[in-house]
């Protein structure tokens, strides 16, 4: 399997694929605006007819190139290029100030490519046995953790929790549209044919996630983004890599813990990440100055999230943030079900995602420390130019899914929809989180009162069952029990 793996990974087309995923990456999260979540869903209609394997690794690629990505506009511009790079301004733009933009970019590249092995190697290690306890699952084991899953929408419904829970519970309408999977019977369809399938989740995140980020791009498409800072000396010096190569495992390291708990987000590991370096710091009054701690820690936790986020996608079939959201949608097309059987029925494959995932963070490096100069240039592409090819990809991209202008349709639909959720302020993870976890409660909730002959008995049978009960409880008092606490 180890050789497989290897010629699979290490094969001139595949080889090249991660090459191409991790350049677009770093140059769609560089682009303020360009969210990870919307490089990787404009690029996924580009593997449907692909294999498997090279397929996922080009998302992934791309996931990790955006997120890497994002630090440059932050520190150039003073403009996260990702929502993961917010945190990175704090200090990066402080170099830049004084001239030392090369630097700051090059304890962000370097912080990024050890977050990103972190998290691979916790990928590697904990997947396999998570995956083997997943397959002790039954009908209550597998509702209940899709209910922690869409717990998970207290965590992540931005400034209002009432806002998240009404479009939590709009994806969650959604995924009831199609055949009911136990009678057969065709539900909310409207005599569309085109529906009796369900709602097909990939042109709803094209749509909320990239058309909608189109649609608001154009209120600003003629102000231009300028770089004026010269990029010089990209190596770290002796004094940063020791600052380094002390901030950016632990970094990883939380990242990863975050990346796990399911919709917490690249965004969150990096102020997570930031803030723990504070507290530990012997100056912590310097953040915020321009220190090299205050780059190299939200970088390494951010990066840490894109492994973390794909050990719960993998094992259990619950995306850990929106990226992998769409990437259980992508393995959905290649007909793979996420979940404990991929590691028994497509061992290759996980191991090559696995080992194709290190790979995509040493290119990132090399690309990084080597090609700072070009990816700054990208910023200079016109507005006017970059945001009609978006709506172009969008529009190719769902239609490329079932070959169906229905589809097109929906996304559209989604498009405005949340380009006017934006305005109001409204998270659409929710949605998406809604959508996918939706059929997994639903139907497993009615097979295991069927199991049960209707007593509600066997959601609490089990330890694991307890488990998830416990999770769940704390997940949605936690915020609340802390206010209080702070009140007092």
């Amino acid at each position: 399997m180890l050789l497989e793996v290897l010629n699979s990974v290490f094969s001139v087309q595949i080889f090249l694929f991660i090459i191409l995923g991790v350049f677009t990456g770093i140059c769609i999260g560089s682009l303020p605006g360009l969210t990870a979540t919307m490089g990787v869903a404009l690029v996924l209609p580009l593997t449907f007819g692909m294999e498997a394997t090279p397929g996922i690794l080009l998302l992934i690629g791309v996931y990790v190139g955006a997120i890497y990505g994002g630090s440059i506009s932050a520190i150039l511009l003073r403009t996260p290029g990702t929502p993961a790079a917010a945190a990175t301004v704090l200090d990066g733009y402080e170099f830049s100030k004084r001239g030392e933009s090369g630097r700051a970019m090059g304890i962000s590249t370097v912080s990024s490519f050890i977050g990103g092995v972190v998290s691979v190697l916790a990928l590697w290690l904990i997947s396999p046995q998570l995956a083997k306890l997943a397959l002790r699952f039954s009908a209550p084991e597998f509702f209940l953790l899709a209910v922690f899953g869409l717990s998970i929408i207290a965590s992540i419904s931005g400034n209002s929790l009432a806002k998240g829970v009404l479009c939590g519970g709009l994806g969650i309408s959604l995924s009831f549209i199609g055949i009911d999977g136990i009678t057969g019977y065709p539900r909310f369809t409207f005599n569309n044919i085109n529906l009796l399938s369900g709602m097909s989740f990939i042109p709803v995140m094209i749509g909320l996630f990239a058309m909608s980020q189109a649609f608001s791009t154009v209120e600003n498409i003629f102000t231009p983004d300028q770089v004026t800072q010269k990029i010089s000396k990209v190596w770290p010096s002796k004094k940063d890599w020791k600052i380094i190569l002390k901030t950016a495992p632990l970094s990883g390291a939380i990242g990863t813990m975050i990346g796990i708990v399911p919709g917490a987000g690249a965004e969150i590991g990096a102020f997570v990440s930031y803030s723990q370096a504070k507290r530990s710091s012997r100056h912590p009054e310097l953040f915020g100055t321009g220190i090299p701690e205050g780059i190299s820690a939200p970088e390494a936790g951010n990066n840490g999230v894109t492994g973390g986020a794909l050990i719960p996608m993998l094992t259990m079939g619950v995306p850990g943030d929106a990226v992998a959201a769409i990437l259980i949608g992508a393995l959905t097309v290649q007909g793979l079900q996420p979940g404990p059987l991929l590691f028994t029925e497509h061992t290759t494959l996980v191991y090559s995602i696995f080992l194709g995932m290190f790979v995509a963070n040493v290119t990132m490096l090399v690309l990084g420390l080597s090609s700072l100069k070009l990816f700054v240039k990208v910023l200079s592409v016109p507005k006017a130019i970059l945001t009609p090819m978006i709506f172009v990809l969008c529009v190719v991209g769902s239609y490329a899914i079932n070959t169906n202008f229905f589809d097109v349709g929906v996304m559209l639909f989604f498009g405005i929809l949340g380009y006017f959720l934006q305005k109001a302020d409204v998270s659409v993870s929710p949605a998406v989180l809604g959508l996918i976890l939706g059929p997994m409660a639903e139907s497993n909730f009615r097979r295991a009162l069927l199991m049960s002959e209707g007593s509600y008995s066997i959601f609490v049978a089990s330890p694991i069952a307890w488990v998830f009960v416990v999770l769940t409880l704390v997940t949605l008092l936690g915020p609340a029990v802390k206010e209080r606490l702070k009140k007092h």
